[in-house]
């Protein structure tokens, strides 16, 4: 384990992507874990605001991920200066991610059931990267032969399949499985042949006469969101704090 970990992701060359990754995966902790106890009105922590205007942790989130994104352009993969970026780069990222979903919604609902797509984006972005670090290669580039990658048509062609794999799980409505198919192609596959979201483009275009295919869709995805639903609102709750009771107010997402 420890042979296949030093070969495959502490390489000189992915060093600067491990510190991101594990400086973006902790800011994400400790930012939420202040956001917290600020909310509970416990310990020494205070919203930040300057002449009444409330300053959201995006906004330093996006000044560090601009200075270590350009940084780490301008260092290289190797060196102190490309590991200090990437982990400024790494910090600015989790803090902007954690405010996802107020980017996205342009309103303050952090706490709110909207907010819960940040932890999910940052979950679902983590896991990216680590697949990554693992040896995953987009559209599965590195899964290819020599001899196929010298052969030209070849080449194109298994990129060509794997992205349509990608687009046609992406317009069936699966969208996490859409991006973590374009590292693990299998995952596209099985995105693909299965029967689409509801709602999704795929299935307002094609499904409005088949009536089979409309019912099938719709009890698989009833069962789908019974079944995992609640466990991914439980983690979500565990890791954003969403339904702890906060002193003196009347819900959990005041």
């Amino acid at each position: 384990m420890g042979h296949w970990f030093a070969r495959n992701i502490v390489e000189p060359g992915k060093l600067p992507t491990l510190l991101a990754l594990t400086s973006f995966v902790v800011t994400f902790l400790v930012t939420r874990a202040v956001t917290r106890l600020i909310r509970a009105g416990r310990g020494p922590f205070r919203n930040v605001s300057s002449g009444g205007l409330h300053i959201h942790h995006v906004v330093p989130g996006v000044v560090l991920t601009v200075l270590g994104g350009f940084g780490a352009v301008g260092s290289g993969r190797h060196g102190v200066g490309a590991a200090v970026f990437a982990v400024l780069f790494g910090i600015g990222a989790g803090l902007v991610l954690d405010e996802f979903a107020l980017i996205l919604h342009l309103d303050d609902v952090y706490w709110s059931d909207e907010g819960r797509q940040s932890v999910e984006v940052v979950v679902l972005t983590a896991a990216l990267v680590l697949l990554a670090l693992s040896g995953f290669s987009p559209l599965g580039v590195d899964d290819m032969t020599d001899a196929e990658r010298t052969d030209r048509t070849t080449f194109v062609l298994t990129l060509t399949i794997n992205f349509l794999f990608v687009l046609v799980t992406l317009v069936k409505g699966k969208f996490r499985m859409a991006l973590i198919g374009t590292l693990v192609p299998f995952v596209a596959v099985v995105g693909a042949v299965r029967l689409a979201r509801p709602g999704s483009w795929w299935a307002r275009r094609l499904y409005p006469r088949r009536h089979r295919a409309r019912a099938r869709f719709l009890i698989r995805a009833y069962r789908h969101d019974r079944r995992w639903t609640k466990v991914r609102r439980r983690f979500q709750d565990v890791i954003g704090g969403f339904q702890e009771r906060v002193p003196g107010r009347g819900s959990p997402s005041s």
